[in-house]
């Protein structure tokens, strides 16, 4: 995959970078990561700027993740017996995507950007429930981007001249992000639940009260019949 993007990207410049990565967030089995990586190897051999890259790499990813959501969101719910979407939506991804958002909130959409298999389900979801504008789409998926898109290009342009190298960087740091995103995953989880104890003794709390001022009133009405 390496090699065939390496070749289509020193013919095609910018606008295959682009290209690719947009049709990446279509859902099309090729890697993002390695897609960015490939960019920012062709900069560091002198085919392109590594800082024009970086700013393709942003507008590219945008772009294609962009397109996901507004479908979600124009379309609904009919978009999902739109049969390539479909093949990445399924019922049960759909219901799982649904449950997160409900427990997280939109910061879903900044996590998305960093589980190729996820992401696509995730911005479709997004769009489809329309509790998300476009503008906090855009920033929480740029926000995510302006993190992973120049790790990868500047990686890539930084190793341009030893590719065994890069591909085990590329490997481990991959590894890195999944485990930092597992820890926050638990720290958001442990937050989450930590907030639903409190609103929940808060509402026992207020349920009692509620309960003691009806039993008082009852009292009182009792008391001014008997006399």
């Amino acid at each position: 995959m390496f090699a065939f993007l390496e070749a289509f990207f020193v013919e095609y410049g910018y606008a295959a970078v682009f290209f690719v990565l947009v049709i990446c967030g279509f859902g099309v089995p090729i890697p993002e990561d390695l897609t960015l990586v490939t960019g920012g190897v062709i900069s560091g051999m002198g085919y392109t700027n590594p800082h024009i890259m970086f700013a393709v790499g942003m507008f590219g990813v945008l772009v294609g993740d962009g397109i996901m959501f507004a479908a979600g969101r124009i379309w609904g719910q009919k978009i999902l017996r739109f049969k390539p979407i479909a093949r990445i939506m399924t019922p049960k991804r759909y219901e799982q995507v649904q449950e997160k958002f409900d427990k997280y909130g939109n910061w879903v959409l900044f996590v998305a950007r960093f589980l190729p298999g996820l992401r696509t389900a995730v911005f479709v979801t997004a769009g489809i429930s329309r509790k998300v504008s476009y503008l906090r789409f855009i920033i929480m998926d740029g926000l995510a981007a302006l993190i992973s898109v120049p790790i990868w290009i500047y990686l890539g342009e930084y190793g341009a001249h030893n590719i065994d190298w890069l591909m085990a960087k590329m490997h481990s740091l991959q590894s890195g992000i999944f485990v930092i995103l597992g820890i926050g995953a638990a720290v958001v989880a442990w937050v989450w639940w930590k907030k639903r104890q409190r609103i929940q003794f808060y509402r026992s709390k207020l349920k009692e009260k509620r309960a003691q001022r009806k039993a008082a009133k009852a009292a009182k009405k009792a008391e001014r019949n008997r006399q």
